[in-house]
Protein backbone atom coordinates (compact mmCIF):
# COMPACT_ATOMS: atom_id res chain seq x y z
CA UNK A 1 0.00 0.00 0.00
CA UNK A 2 1.29 3.18 -1.07
CA UNK A 3 1.47 6.26 1.53
CA UNK A 4 -0.81 8.21 -1.59
CA UNK A 5 -4.01 5.93 -0.87
CA UNK A 6 -3.95 7.18 2.72
CA UNK A 7 -5.79 10.48 1.89
CA UNK A 8 -3.01 13.08 3.51
CA UNK A 9 -3.13 16.20 2.39
CA UNK A 10 -0.94 17.38 -0.18
CA UNK A 11 1.65 19.06 2.60
CA UNK A 12 2.05 15.74 4.00
CA UNK A 13 2.26 14.04 0.64
CA UNK A 14 4.90 16.72 -0.23
CA UNK A 15 6.94 15.46 3.01
CA UNK A 16 6.98 11.81 2.31
CA UNK A 17 8.10 12.49 -1.22
CA UNK A 18 11.08 14.73 -0.23
CA UNK A 19 12.26 11.70 2.49
CA UNK A 20 11.19 9.36 -0.12
CA UNK A 21 8.77 7.31 1.37
CA UNK A 22 6.39 5.44 -0.98
CA UNK A 23 5.22 1.73 0.33
CA UNK A 24 3.85 1.70 3.59
CA UNK A 25 4.99 -0.92 6.73
CA UNK A 26 2.14 -3.29 7.62
CA UNK A 27 2.12 -1.43 11.02
CA UNK A 28 1.50 1.96 9.26
CA UNK A 29 -1.07 0.22 6.63
CA UNK A 30 -2.97 -0.96 9.60
CA UNK A 31 -2.65 1.97 11.99
CA UNK A 32 -2.75 4.95 10.41
CA UNK A 33 -6.63 4.57 8.94
CA UNK A 34 -7.60 3.57 12.80
CA UNK A 35 -5.68 6.97 14.06
CA UNK A 36 -7.30 9.16 11.21
CA UNK A 37 -10.73 7.44 12.04
CA UNK A 38 -9.99 8.94 16.07
CA UNK A 39 -10.12 6.15 18.20
CA UNK A 40 -7.74 4.95 20.63
CA UNK A 41 -5.28 2.68 19.68
CA UNK A 42 -3.01 -0.45 21.45
CA UNK A 43 -0.53 -1.33 18.85
CA UNK A 44 2.33 -4.23 19.58
CA UNK A 45 5.01 -3.65 17.17
CA UNK A 46 8.84 -3.93 17.70
CA UNK A 47 11.11 -1.39 17.18
CA UNK A 48 12.06 -1.16 13.20
CA UNK A 49 8.61 -1.78 11.47
CA UNK A 50 8.20 2.06 11.27
CA UNK A 51 5.36 2.41 14.21
CA UNK A 52 6.79 6.25 14.96
CA UNK A 53 5.62 7.33 10.93
CA UNK A 54 2.36 5.47 11.86
CA UNK A 55 1.32 7.71 14.52
CA UNK A 56 3.00 10.97 13.73
CA UNK A 57 1.97 11.12 10.35
CA UNK A 58 -1.84 11.18 11.20
CA UNK A 59 -1.18 13.48 14.01
CA UNK A 60 0.53 15.70 11.61
CA UNK A 61 -2.27 15.75 8.89
CA UNK A 62 -4.73 16.99 11.61
CA UNK A 63 -2.08 19.63 12.57
CA UNK A 64 -2.48 21.08 9.52
CA UNK A 65 -5.95 22.11 10.28
CA UNK A 66 -4.98 23.49 13.72
CA UNK A 67 -1.87 25.31 13.56
CA UNK A 68 -3.05 28.36 15.59
CA UNK A 69 -3.38 25.93 18.65
CA UNK A 70 -1.44 25.59 21.72
CA UNK A 71 0.27 21.92 22.26
CA UNK A 72 -2.00 19.30 20.69
CA UNK A 73 0.19 16.31 20.74
CA UNK A 74 2.11 14.79 23.67
CA UNK A 75 4.48 11.90 22.90
CA UNK A 76 5.77 10.10 26.26
CA UNK A 77 8.89 7.65 25.40
CA UNK A 78 11.76 6.42 27.85
CA UNK A 79 15.05 7.43 26.51
CA UNK A 80 16.64 10.76 25.25
CA UNK A 81 17.94 9.28 22.51
CA UNK A 82 14.47 7.89 21.86
CA UNK A 83 12.63 11.41 22.41
CA UNK A 84 15.66 13.24 19.86
CA UNK A 85 15.14 10.64 17.28
CA UNK A 86 11.41 11.38 17.08
CA UNK A 87 11.84 14.67 17.12
CA UNK A 88 14.25 14.78 14.39
CA UNK A 89 11.79 12.72 12.33
CA UNK A 90 9.40 14.80 12.58
CA UNK A 91 11.35 17.39 11.73
CA UNK A 92 11.32 15.80 8.34
CA UNK A 93 7.68 14.68 8.01
CA UNK A 94 6.72 18.84 8.62
CA UNK A 95 9.02 20.39 6.74
CA UNK A 96 6.63 21.87 4.65
CA UNK A 97 4.16 22.29 7.24
CA UNK A 98 3.89 25.17 10.03
CA UNK A 99 4.35 22.80 12.54
CA UNK A 100 6.27 23.31 15.82
CA UNK A 101 7.83 20.76 17.86
CA UNK A 102 10.19 20.23 21.09
CA UNK A 103 12.16 17.23 22.42
CA UNK A 104 11.73 17.25 26.04
CA UNK A 105 14.89 15.28 27.81
CA UNK A 106 17.10 15.52 30.69
CA UNK A 107 20.39 17.26 30.85
CA UNK A 108 22.72 19.21 33.10
CA UNK A 109 22.37 21.91 30.30
CA UNK A 110 21.00 25.44 31.51
CA UNK A 111 20.58 25.97 28.17
CA UNK A 112 18.75 23.42 27.12
CA UNK A 113 16.11 23.75 30.26
CA UNK A 114 15.44 27.19 28.82
CA UNK A 115 14.99 26.08 25.42
CA UNK A 116 12.60 23.32 26.62
CA UNK A 117 10.71 26.32 29.03
CA UNK A 118 10.03 28.74 26.10
CA UNK A 119 8.82 26.05 23.80
CA UNK A 120 6.62 24.64 26.20
CA UNK A 121 5.02 28.05 27.35
CA UNK A 122 4.99 29.20 23.91
CA UNK A 123 3.28 26.26 23.10
CA UNK A 124 5.01 23.84 20.43
CA UNK A 125 2.18 21.57 18.42
CA UNK A 126 4.18 18.64 19.69
CA UNK A 127 6.17 17.73 22.27
CA UNK A 128 8.66 14.79 22.54
CA UNK A 129 9.30 14.41 26.15
CA UNK A 130 10.93 11.64 28.84
CA UNK A 131 8.09 11.47 32.01
CA UNK A 132 10.62 12.56 34.21
CA UNK A 133 11.87 15.96 32.88
CA UNK A 134 8.67 16.94 31.85
CA UNK A 135 7.20 16.41 35.48
CA UNK A 136 10.08 18.78 36.16
CA UNK A 137 8.41 21.03 33.89
CA UNK A 138 4.78 20.46 34.93
CA UNK A 139 5.46 21.20 38.03
CA UNK A 140 6.67 25.00 37.43
CA UNK A 141 3.45 25.76 36.60
CA UNK A 142 3.99 28.07 33.74
CA UNK A 143 2.47 25.95 31.21
CA UNK A 144 -0.61 23.29 30.95
CA UNK A 145 -1.97 20.68 28.15
CA UNK A 146 -5.59 22.90 28.33
CA UNK A 147 -5.99 22.28 24.41
CA UNK A 148 -3.88 18.46 24.03
CA UNK A 149 -5.97 16.34 21.94
CA UNK A 150 -3.21 13.46 21.14
CA UNK A 151 -1.42 11.61 24.02
CA UNK A 152 0.74 8.95 22.54
CA UNK A 153 2.93 6.70 24.83
CA UNK A 154 5.72 4.90 22.56
CA UNK A 155 7.53 1.90 23.56
CA UNK A 156 4.92 1.99 27.11
CA UNK A 157 6.90 -2.00 28.31
CA UNK A 158 10.43 -0.16 28.22
CA UNK A 159 8.95 3.20 30.20
CA UNK A 160 7.31 0.69 33.15
CA UNK A 161 10.17 -1.51 33.16
CA UNK A 162 12.52 1.72 33.67
CA UNK A 163 9.79 2.36 36.71
CA UNK A 164 7.76 5.56 35.16
CA UNK A 165 4.24 4.27 36.09
CA UNK A 166 3.49 6.69 38.53
CA UNK A 167 4.89 9.59 36.62
CA UNK A 168 2.96 8.58 33.89
CA UNK A 169 -0.06 8.61 35.96
CA UNK A 170 0.49 11.86 37.18
CA UNK A 171 0.83 13.40 33.82
CA UNK A 172 -2.13 12.01 33.11
CA UNK A 173 -3.93 13.57 35.35
CA UNK A 174 -2.77 17.20 33.78
CA UNK A 175 -4.12 16.43 30.62
CA UNK A 176 -7.97 16.27 29.14
CA UNK A 177 -10.13 13.75 29.42
CA UNK A 178 -11.51 14.40 26.16
CA UNK A 179 -8.21 13.19 24.19
CA UNK A 180 -7.13 9.88 21.53
CA UNK A 181 -4.57 7.97 23.35
CA UNK A 182 -1.99 5.91 21.50
CA UNK A 183 -0.10 2.92 23.20
CA UNK A 184 2.67 1.42 21.31
CA UNK A 185 4.62 -1.26 22.94
CA UNK A 186 6.55 -3.92 21.77
CA UNK A 187 5.59 -6.95 24.32
CA UNK A 188 2.31 -6.73 26.00
CA UNK A 189 2.26 -8.13 28.98
CA UNK A 190 -0.35 -8.10 31.51
CA UNK A 191 1.33 -4.64 33.15
CA UNK A 192 0.32 -3.07 29.64
CA UNK A 193 -2.70 -4.20 29.47
CA UNK A 194 -3.61 -2.91 32.96
CA UNK A 195 -2.21 0.52 31.87
CA UNK A 196 -4.13 0.67 28.81
CA UNK A 197 -6.72 -0.04 30.58
CA UNK A 198 -6.54 2.73 32.95
CA UNK A 199 -5.58 5.67 30.14
CA UNK A 200 -7.17 4.04 26.39
CA UNK A 201 -11.34 4.13 25.78
CA UNK A 202 -12.42 1.47 24.05
CA UNK A 203 -9.24 1.23 21.99
CA UNK A 204 -8.66 -0.86 18.72
CA UNK A 205 -5.58 -3.14 19.03
CA UNK A 206 -3.17 -4.41 16.12
CA UNK A 207 -0.13 -6.96 16.74
CA UNK A 208 2.85 -6.94 13.96
CA UNK A 209 5.58 -9.41 14.48
CA UNK A 210 5.85 -9.81 18.14
CA UNK A 211 9.39 -11.02 19.32
CA UNK A 212 10.69 -11.99 16.14
CA UNK A 213 14.03 -10.72 14.46
CA UNK A 214 13.53 -9.06 10.57
CA UNK A 215 13.91 -11.66 8.13
CA UNK A 216 16.74 -9.31 7.09
CA UNK A 217 18.92 -10.16 9.82
CA UNK A 218 21.63 -13.18 9.34
CA UNK A 219 21.24 -14.32 12.90
CA UNK A 220 24.82 -16.49 14.25
CA UNK A 221 26.56 -17.16 17.17
CA UNK A 222 29.75 -18.15 18.88
CA UNK A 223 30.48 -20.62 21.95
CA UNK A 224 33.16 -18.80 23.85
CA UNK A 225 35.44 -18.08 27.13
CA UNK A 226 34.84 -14.55 28.82
CA UNK A 227 38.66 -14.36 28.08
CA UNK A 228 38.02 -15.21 24.12
CA UNK A 229 35.45 -12.37 23.35
CA UNK A 230 38.15 -9.24 22.88
CA UNK A 231 39.94 -11.63 20.72
CA UNK A 232 37.48 -12.96 18.73
CA UNK A 233 36.05 -9.05 18.34
CA UNK A 234 39.32 -8.48 16.66
CA UNK A 235 39.60 -11.07 14.11
CA UNK A 236 35.72 -10.29 13.32
CA UNK A 237 36.15 -6.62 13.04
CA UNK A 238 40.04 -6.00 11.40
CA UNK A 239 40.47 -5.93 8.25
CA UNK A 240 36.46 -6.25 7.21
CA UNK A 241 34.47 -3.92 5.10
CA UNK A 242 32.61 -3.23 8.15
CA UNK A 243 31.26 0.76 7.93
CA UNK A 244 29.61 0.96 11.32
CA UNK A 245 29.31 -1.76 14.09
CA UNK A 246 27.48 -1.67 17.33
CA UNK A 247 28.42 -3.93 20.35
CA UNK A 248 25.80 -4.36 23.00
CA UNK A 249 26.28 -5.63 26.76
CA UNK A 250 23.57 -5.71 29.12
CA UNK A 251 25.36 -3.28 31.89
CA UNK A 252 27.57 0.52 31.59
CA UNK A 253 30.19 -1.25 33.90
CA UNK A 254 31.11 -3.56 31.37
CA UNK A 255 30.74 -1.10 28.23
CA UNK A 256 33.16 0.60 29.41
CA UNK A 257 35.60 -2.44 30.05
CA UNK A 258 35.15 -3.82 26.61
CA UNK A 259 35.32 -0.13 25.53
CA UNK A 260 38.74 -0.07 27.12
CA UNK A 261 39.93 -3.12 25.79
CA UNK A 262 39.00 -2.41 22.62
CA UNK A 263 41.05 0.55 22.56
CA UNK A 264 43.97 -1.08 23.95
CA UNK A 265 43.41 -3.55 21.02
CA UNK A 266 43.87 -0.23 18.74
CA UNK A 267 40.52 -0.18 17.74
CA UNK A 268 38.40 2.73 16.68
CA UNK A 269 35.32 2.05 19.51
CA UNK A 270 33.55 4.58 21.23
CA UNK A 271 30.96 3.70 24.15
CA UNK A 272 27.54 5.68 25.19
CA UNK A 273 26.13 5.02 28.57
CA UNK A 274 24.37 6.64 31.31
CA UNK A 275 27.37 7.87 32.92
CA UNK A 276 28.37 10.29 29.77
CA UNK A 277 26.93 13.92 29.95
CA UNK A 278 24.08 14.55 27.38
CA UNK A 279 26.30 17.07 25.26
CA UNK A 280 28.99 13.42 25.06
CA UNK A 281 26.60 10.92 24.23
CA UNK A 282 25.05 13.53 21.22
CA UNK A 283 28.92 13.93 20.53
CA UNK A 284 29.50 10.29 20.76
CA UNK A 285 26.27 9.48 18.48
CA UNK A 286 26.83 11.78 15.74
CA UNK A 287 30.25 10.69 15.08
CA UNK A 288 28.51 7.32 14.70
CA UNK A 289 26.15 8.28 12.15
CA UNK A 290 28.44 10.19 10.24
CA UNK A 291 31.13 6.98 10.18
CA UNK A 292 33.65 9.06 12.09
CA UNK A 293 33.48 6.00 14.48
CA UNK A 294 33.70 2.50 13.49
CA UNK A 295 32.79 0.78 16.35
CA UNK A 296 29.63 2.15 19.50
CA UNK A 297 29.35 0.01 22.65
CA UNK A 298 26.35 0.32 24.25
CA UNK A 299 24.18 -0.80 26.95
CA UNK A 300 20.46 -2.15 26.22
CA UNK A 301 18.85 0.95 27.77
CA UNK A 302 19.47 2.78 24.62
CA UNK A 303 19.42 -0.35 22.22
CA UNK A 304 15.65 1.31 20.93
CA UNK A 305 17.41 4.78 20.85
CA UNK A 306 19.81 3.86 18.03
CA UNK A 307 18.23 4.57 14.57
CA UNK A 308 21.30 4.90 12.06
CA UNK A 309 20.47 3.10 8.97
CA UNK A 310 23.35 0.95 7.11
CA UNK A 311 24.65 -0.91 10.50
CA UNK A 312 26.84 -3.64 9.27
CA UNK A 313 27.36 -6.00 12.36
CA UNK A 314 25.71 -6.26 15.32
CA UNK A 315 27.34 -8.02 18.15
CA UNK A 316 25.82 -9.32 21.35
CA UNK A 317 28.84 -9.22 23.66
CA UNK A 318 26.89 -11.31 26.63
CA UNK A 319 23.29 -12.83 26.02
CA UNK A 320 20.43 -10.44 26.78
CA UNK A 321 18.27 -10.90 29.94
CA UNK A 322 15.28 -11.52 27.48
CA UNK A 323 13.94 -12.70 24.23
CA UNK A 324 12.84 -8.97 23.91
CA UNK A 325 15.98 -7.25 24.70
CA UNK A 326 17.74 -9.85 21.86
CA UNK A 327 15.02 -8.32 19.13
CA UNK A 328 15.88 -4.84 20.05
CA UNK A 329 19.52 -5.41 19.88
CA UNK A 330 19.90 -7.43 16.80
CA UNK A 331 17.26 -5.37 15.15
CA UNK A 332 19.91 -1.98 14.77
CA UNK A 333 20.68 -3.64 11.63
CA UNK A 334 18.25 -4.89 8.59
CA UNK A 335 16.44 -1.62 8.88
CA UNK A 336 13.63 -1.35 7.08
CA UNK A 337 14.12 -3.78 3.94
CA UNK A 338 17.87 -3.99 4.32
CA UNK A 339 20.34 -6.83 5.45
CA UNK A 340 22.39 -7.14 8.13
CA UNK A 341 24.66 -9.79 10.24
CA UNK A 342 23.96 -10.15 14.51
CA UNK A 343 26.66 -12.35 15.96
CA UNK A 344 25.98 -13.40 19.97
CA UNK A 345 28.83 -14.54 22.50
CA UNK A 346 27.43 -17.55 24.59
CA UNK A 347 29.56 -18.43 27.41
CA UNK A 348 29.24 -21.48 29.48
CA UNK A 349 26.67 -19.98 31.89
CA UNK A 350 24.56 -18.38 29.63
CA UNK A 351 23.53 -21.06 27.22
CA UNK A 352 20.41 -21.72 29.23
CA UNK A 353 19.31 -17.91 28.94
CA UNK A 354 19.68 -18.04 25.14
CA UNK A 355 17.86 -21.48 24.29
CA UNK A 356 15.12 -19.84 25.60
CA UNK A 357 15.82 -16.96 23.23
CA UNK A 358 15.66 -19.40 20.81
CA UNK A 359 12.27 -21.05 21.77
CA UNK A 360 10.99 -17.47 22.08
CA UNK A 361 11.61 -16.38 18.65
CA UNK A 362 10.89 -19.41 16.63
CA UNK A 363 14.49 -19.80 15.94
CA UNK A 364 16.88 -22.08 15.98
CA UNK A 365 20.37 -19.57 15.69
CA UNK A 366 23.66 -21.27 13.81
CA UNK A 367 26.26 -21.91 16.28
CA UNK A 368 29.54 -20.47 14.00
CA UNK A 369 32.95 -21.78 14.62
CA UNK A 370 35.92 -20.59 16.35
CA UNK A 371 38.36 -19.40 13.74
CA UNK A 372 41.09 -21.99 13.17
CA UNK A 373 43.85 -19.94 15.36
CA UNK A 374 41.30 -20.10 18.90
CA UNK A 375 41.35 -22.94 21.63
CA UNK A 376 38.09 -24.57 21.51
CA UNK A 377 35.05 -23.01 23.81
CA UNK A 378 32.72 -24.58 25.08
CA UNK A 379 30.37 -27.32 23.86
CA UNK A 380 26.79 -25.89 23.62
CA UNK A 381 24.36 -27.98 26.03
CA UNK A 382 22.11 -25.86 27.49
CA UNK A 383 20.51 -28.96 29.31
CA UNK A 384 23.59 -29.39 30.55
CA UNK A 385 24.30 -26.34 31.72
CA UNK A 386 21.86 -26.03 34.70
CA UNK A 387 23.45 -28.73 36.12
CA UNK A 388 27.06 -27.15 36.22
CA UNK A 389 28.90 -26.41 38.85
CA UNK A 390 29.62 -22.84 39.21
CA UNK A 391 33.47 -22.95 38.88
CA UNK A 392 34.46 -23.96 34.77
CA UNK A 393 37.77 -23.77 33.38
CA UNK A 394 37.67 -20.99 30.64
CA UNK A 395 40.15 -20.65 27.60
CA UNK A 396 42.80 -23.01 28.73
CA UNK A 397 43.31 -21.08 31.91
CA UNK A 398 42.85 -21.86 35.37
CA UNK A 399 40.07 -22.00 37.20
CA UNK A 400 39.79 -18.73 39.34
CA UNK A 401 37.52 -18.27 42.54
CA UNK A 402 37.26 -16.42 45.45
CA UNK A 403 35.46 -17.33 48.80
CA UNK A 404 33.45 -14.41 50.20
CA UNK A 405 33.76 -14.26 53.99
CA UNK A 406 31.60 -15.50 56.60
CA UNK A 407 28.91 -17.28 53.93
CA UNK A 408 31.00 -20.19 53.31
CA UNK A 409 30.08 -19.82 49.31
CA UNK A 410 32.51 -19.54 46.38
CA UNK A 411 32.60 -17.00 43.28
CA UNK A 412 33.96 -15.93 40.78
Amino acid sequence: MKFTEFGFKAEILEGLDAMRFDEATPVQQQTIPIIMEGNDLIACAQTGTGKTAAYLLPVLNELIDATGENTTTLVLVPTRELAIQIDQQLQGFSYFLPVTSVAVYGGNDAGLWEQQKKALISGANVVVATPGRLIQHLTMDYFKFLNLKHLILDEADRMLDMGFHDDIMQIVKTLPTARQTLLFSATMPPKIRHLSQKLLNNPQEISISISKPAEGILQAAYLVYDTQKIPLIKSLIQGKDLTSVVIFSSTKLKVKEIHKSLRQAGMPAEAIHSDLEQAEREAVMLNFRNRKTQILVATDIIARGIDVDGIDLVINYDVPGDAEDYVHRVGRTARAKSTGVALTFINDKEQEKFALIEKLIETTVYKAPLPADFDPGPEYNPDLSRKRKPFRQGGGGKKQFSRKKGNGRASH
